[in-house]
C-alpha cells in the first residue's frame, strides 16, 4: 500500500480515533473517583489545557520534522540539544516502563482473584508463611520470569491475547456507559453520590484529600499519567490528510472527547456509587479499586430493576469475574509487549558502543541478554517494595505513586528541548504549530511546570502525612536510574576520546 492511500484515510475522525485509542484508559476513570470523587474532573480538564493541547502539539512537530529518524525521542532530544541529555531523557523514559512493570506484575493478581473469586481476596492469600503484598511479590517475580523466557523465544501466540484482551476492555467501557444510564432510569434519577452544588466538583469526600491543597495538587500526576502516551501520536503527521489544519484540530478534539469521556466516566460511577459506603470501607485500594467499582455496577443494575439481594449479588459477582478476566487479558498482552518494545527502541535508537559488552546484542531480532538484565532489576524492584510494605492499600500506593512520577518525567525532558529544536533553522520544519519563539517558549514553561509541580506535590505529599516510604520509592528510582544514565554515558565518552586519540597516534 502506497503512502498516498494510507495518508487520505487518515482523515479528521480516524485521526481522533487514533489518539483516543493510544491515550485513554478505562482504569484511570474508578482510580479517579477512589482518589477524589467528582472533584477529580476540575483537574483532568486543568491538565488538558496546560499538558495534554500543548505537549501534543509538541509532539507532532517533532515527529514531522524527524520522521526519518529511527531514534524516536531519543532522535528528537538529541539534534535539539545534545546526545547526553538525549540519553539520560530517553533512558528516563525507558525506566518509566519499568516502573509499569513492576507495578503490573504485583498488582495483576487482583484481576486473577476476580476472575476466579469474584471479589479481590489477595489481602488474605498465603503462601510459605508469607501474606499479601509478599506473596503478591513473588508471584509478580515469577511472572516476570515467565514472560521474559517466553518472550525471548517468539511472541506469535501472544497477539491472539492481546487482541482479546483489547476488545474486552472495549466492552468495559460500553457496559459502564450503558449500565449506568440503566441504573439511573431504574432508580429515577437518584445519584448515588450526589451532587450538592459547586462544592461537590472542588471538594473530595476522600478524608485523606479532604480540605488538604497539597493532596489536591498531587492529584494532577494522576490527571498527567491518564493523557499519558502521547508521545506515540508524532509520527501521525505524516499520514494525515491537510496536516496543517487537521492535526491541531485532531489533537483539540481528542483533548476534548477524552477529558469529556474522563469526566462523563466519574460522573457515571457516582450515579451508581456512594463513596463513603463503597469507597470509604476498609480493603479497598487502588489495586481494587476498578473492580469494586464494576461489581457495584452489576449490584446496582440489579436492585434499581427489582432484583433480590441474592440476585443482584451474584449479578455483581459475575461481572466482576469479567472485568478480571478482561483486564487480565489485556496486561497479559500488554506485557508481552512491552517487554522487549521499550528496550529494542532504547538499544537501537542510541550509539551502540552505549552498551559494554553483550548487553546489546540481539538475537532473533530481539535484545535478549538485555531482557534478562531487565527482569533482574524488575525482580529485584519488586522484591524490595513486597517486603517494605506493611499493608495492601501502603503497597498499591507505592506502586502507582512510583509509575506514575517515572512515566511523567519523561515528558520534562521532551518539553525542554523544544525550544531549542524551534531556534535551529537547519532542522527542516514541515509541520509548524507554534509560529513563534515566544510561544514556543512559553507553552514549553506552561508544560514543565504543570508536570514539575504536579511531581513535586505527588512525591511530597506522603511524606507529610507520615509515610516516608512512599515518598522515598518515588523519589529513588528517577535518581537511580538518571545517574545510572549519567555515569554510562560518560563513560561512552572517555571511551570515544580515547579511541579518537588512538586513531591521531596512527594517522
Amino acid at each position: 500500500m502506497s503512502n498516498t492511500n494510507i495518508t487520505k484515510k487518515l482523515t479528521l475522525v480516524s485521526l481522533v480515533l487514533m489518539i483516543f485509542t493510544s491515550v485513554y484508559g478505562f482504569n484511570n476513570i474508578p482510580r479517579s473517583f477512589y482518589k477524589m470523587g467528582y472533584a477529580a474532573i476540575p483537574w483532568f480538564i486543568f491538565s488538558a489545557i496546560t499538558f495534554f493541547v500543548p505537549f501534543a502539539l509538541m509532539v507532532a512537530e517533532f515527529g514531522s520534522a524527524f520522521k526519518e529518524e529511527k531514534g524516536g525521542i531519543y532522535s528528537w532530544m538529541e539534534k535539539s540539544i545534545g546526545p547526553k541529555f538525549a540519553f539520560i531523557g530517553t533512558f528516563m523514559w525507558y525506566f518509566s516502563y519499568v516502573t509499569w512493570m513492576v507495578n503490573v506484575a504485583s498488582g495483576m493478581w487482583v484481576p486473577v482473584s476476580n476472575a476466579i473469586f469474584g471479589q479481590d481476596t489477595t489481602q488474605n492469600w498465603t503462601l510459605f508463611n508469607l501474606r499479601g503484598p509478599q506473596v503478591l511479590g513473588v508471584l509478580g517475580i515469577v511472572w516476570i520470569l515467565i514472560v521474559t523466557y517466553t518472550s525471548t523465544k517468539g511472541l506469535d501466540k501472544i497477539k491472539k491475547v492481546t487482541s482479546l484482551g483489547g476488545t474486552a476492555v472495549l466492552l468495559l467501557n460500553v457496559f459502564l456507559w450503558v449500565g449506568a444510564i440503566a441504573v439511573l432510569i431504574g432508580n429515577h434519577g437518584h445519584l448515588a453520590q450526589p451532587i450538592t452544588g459547586l462544592h461537590s466538583f472542588t471538594q473530595t469526600p476522600n478524608p485523606k484529600y479532604a480540605g488538604d491543597i497539597i493532596a489536591s495538587l498531587a492529584f494532577v500526576v494522576y490527571a498527567l499519567f491518564a493523557f499519558g502516551g502521547i508521545e506515540t501520536v508524532g509520527g501521525l503527521v505524516d499520514v494525515t490528510e491537510n496536516p496543517e489544519k487537521t492535526f491541531p484540530k485532531g489533537i483539540l478534539f481528542s483533548a476534548a472527547i477524552i477529558s469529556v469521556g474522563y469526566s462523563l466516566g466519574i460522573l457515571l460511577i457516582g450515579i451508581f456509587t456512594n463513596w463513603a459506603s463503597v469507597m470509604g470501607i476498609a480493603n479497598v485500594n487502588l489495586g481494587n479499586a476498578s473492580y469494586i467499582v464494576m461489581a457495584n455496577l452489576g449490584y446496582s443494575i440489579g436492585t434499581a430493576f427489582g432484583a433480590s439481594h441474592a440476585t443482584a449479588t451474584a449479578l455483581g459477582f459475575g461481572v466482576a469475574r469479567y472485568i478480571g478476566l478482561s483486564m487480565f487479558l489485556a496486561l497479559s498482552g500488554a506485557f508481552f509487549t512491552l517487554m522487549f518494545s521499550p528496550l529494542k527502541q532504547m538499544i537501537e535508537g542510541t550509539p551502540k558502543r552505549l552498551w559494554p559488552g553483550k548487553i546489546g546484542e540481539t538475537k532473533n531480532g530481539l535484545p535478549v541478554n538485555a531482557m534478562w538484565i531487565q527482569a533482574t532489576i524488575v525482580c529485584v524492584m519488586i522484591a524490595l517494595i513486597a517486603c517494605g510494605g506493611s499493608t495492601m492499600a501502603a503497597f498499591f500506593n507505592i506502586l502507582v505513586s512510583m509509575t506514575n512520577v517515572a512515566m511523567t518525567i519523561p515528558y520534562v525532558f521532551i518539553a525542554l528541548a523544544f525550544p531549542y529544536f524551534k531556534k535551529k533553522v537547519e532542522i527542516n520544519k514541515p509541520f509548524i504549530v507554534y509560529k513563534t519563539q515566544l510561544s514556543a517558549n512559553f507553552w514549553t514553561w506552561i508544560v514543565v511546570l504543570t508536570v514539575g509541580l504536579a511531581n513535586f506535590f505527588s512525591i511530597v505529599q506522603p511524606a507529610l502525612e507520615g509515610d516516608m516510604q512512599t515518598t522515598i520509592w518515588s523519589v529513588a528510582g528517577p535518581i537511580i536510574f538518571s545517574v545510572v544514565a549519567w555515569l554510562m554515558y560518560s563513560k561512552y565518552e572517555k571511551n570515544n576520546d580515547k579511541e579518537k586519540q588512538k586513531q591521531k597516534k596512527i594517522s
